[in-house]
């Protein structure tokens, strides 16, 4: 009964700190704040698909979620890597 509101309102929050990740990538001072708001959008993004998956009633969307977890897992890493040492590959 109270699921849908509950979702409602979780998407709505959910959205509203992607808008605030949005700013803050844009005005961040070092790149490694930028890195850190990328993986923060990132599980972001992945609570609002396993939110709408829970919404459209399907479980298609946590292998969604699960790709967007291991893509920014590496994305951070590699980003990581290359602000140590300069190169990815080595």
């Amino acid at each position: 009964m109270i699921l849908p509101y509950a979702l409602i309102f979780f998407l709505s929050s959910i959205a509203l700190a992607l808008v605030l990740n949005l700013v803050r990538l844009f005005t961040a001072p070092t790149v490694t704040d930028r890195i850190l708001t990328l993986d923060t959008m990132t599980v972001n993004a992945i609570a609002l698909v396993v939110a709408y998956g829970i919404w459209a009633g399907t479980g298609l969307y946590l292998e969604v979620a699960v790709i967007f977890a291991l893509t920014g897992f590496v994305g951070t890493v590699a980003y990581c890597k290359f602000l140590l040492r300069g190169s990815i590959i080595e």
